[in-house]
């Protein structure tokens, strides 16, 4: 929960201290401060249909904690989780407790770096994005929840079907001594039978 509290904290700096909607710089054109609210998504889109975002913000919410309590065991996948958790429940208070209303708050944003995209975010959309990059890194790593790797699998494959191999040819080689053997057993009881009808005759 520390990303939810830093978010809510630097969020409650902003609104003391920063002139809404004025750019305030900190470091020329790479870091600006600029106070807003928005009502939509980013870049401003869906303005009129704040709750639905909200909607969508609690479902994403209950994904990860579902994601999480069906056994994560990787640490990796832990760490991101919880930090795109933090993210989410970040921007969804500022939907359920700021203004206009419960469940069509507006979100605070005062982060502006106009050298690498217009749009103006705040310290929860830094974290859902930096973890939604992780978790595409983790996927094409191959990691999985449990903290296996998907090149795993194949080996753990391979190794059940050389057992299989190995079992069929023990078998088969143990049918084959039994055939040998039950010849073999035929073959003495047709020699101890011989002799016996030579001296009949």
């Amino acid at each position: 929960m520390a990303v939810l509290a830093v978010d809510q904290f630097t969020k409650h700096l902003a609104l003391e201290n920063l002139p809404f909607q004025q750019a305030v710089p900190v470091w020329g054109d790479v870091l600006q401060f600029y106070l807003t609210r928005n009502s939509g998504a980013a870049f401003s889109l869906g303005e009129n249909v704040t709750w639905v975002f909200t909607i969508v913000l609690a479902l994403a919410a209950m994904v990860v904690v579902a994601l999480a309590v069906r056994g994560v065991r990787s640490r990796w996948w832990a760490i991101i989780l919880g930090l795109l958790l933090g993210g989410i429940l970040g921007n969804l208070t500022d939907r359920l407790v700021r203004e206009p209303g419960f469940a069509v708050g507006h979100v605070i944003d005062f982060i502006y770096t106009p050298w690498m995209m217009p749009a103006i975010y705040n310290v929860a959309d830094m974290f859902i994005v930096t973890s939604m990059i992780a978790v595409a890194l983790l996927v094409l790593a191959g990691l999985r929840l449990d903290g296996t790797r998907a090149k795993d699998a194949p080996a753990e494959s391979d190794a059940a079907d050389n057992d299989t191999a190995d079992a069929a040819d023990n078998d088969t080689a143990d049918a084959a001594e039994a055939d040998i053997d039950a010849e073999q057993d035929a073959t003495a009881e047709v020699d101890a039978e011989t002799p016996a009808r030579g001296e009949s005759l």
